[in-house]
């Protein structure tokens, strides 16, 4: 049986079991390796992606369960390297190691779109599933104020610029 949903905005069908985690189906099928497999089990954040702008856990969701869904992985963010987030991260040279980068931005990316001017607290509560070996909390907090001022002040722009239109 065929499952059928998008990809970063791409259509795509595969044929694998319904219980094949989506993290596997996304890397081995569809080709997108930038989402890490981690633990396994769902407690890293690693594997984080977007499924209908929600933060999810790749390598425990069956790809049954995202049928007729959106999924955006970190290769989906944006095109290049734009995305505040991303350059945020760049400019507080956040990764060390990098490996659960992909997976931190993604969930700060969901965070954001619900806490557009996080406090400290905020970004330790939702971030605090989402682990780093090389301990750089410090400065993902840092990148994730960095980006969302700028993604603040870009709306602020927008929006005025509206008005004098």
């Amino acid at each position: 049986m065929s499952i059928k949903f998008q990809v970063n905005g791409e259509a795509v069908a595969v044929d694998v079991p319904e219980d094949t985690p989506l993290l596997w189906v996304i890397r081995d099928d569809i080709g997108h390796t930038g989402t890490k497999f981690g633990c396994g089990i769902g407690l890293c954040g690693a594997c984080t992606v977007h499924v209908n702008g929600r933060a999810v856990r790749s390598c425990i969701t069956p790809v049954s369960s995202v049928a007729g869904t959106k999924v955006t992985t970190i290769e989906g963010l944006s095109q290049g390297a734009e995305h505040p987030l991303i350059q945020a991260w760049v400019e507080t040279q956040t990764p060390q190691c990098g490996y659960c980068q992909p997976g931190q931005i993604m969930q700060a990316a969901a965070m954001l779109k619900d806490f557009p001017n996080p406090t400290d607290e905020q970004i330790d509560q939702v971030m605090s599933g989402n682990l780093c070996r090389c301990m750089a909390y410090v400065r993902i907090r840092k990148a994730i104020k960095l980006a969302a001022s700028r993604m603040r002040a870009d709306t602020t722009e927008n929006m005025s610029g509206a008005d004098h239109a």
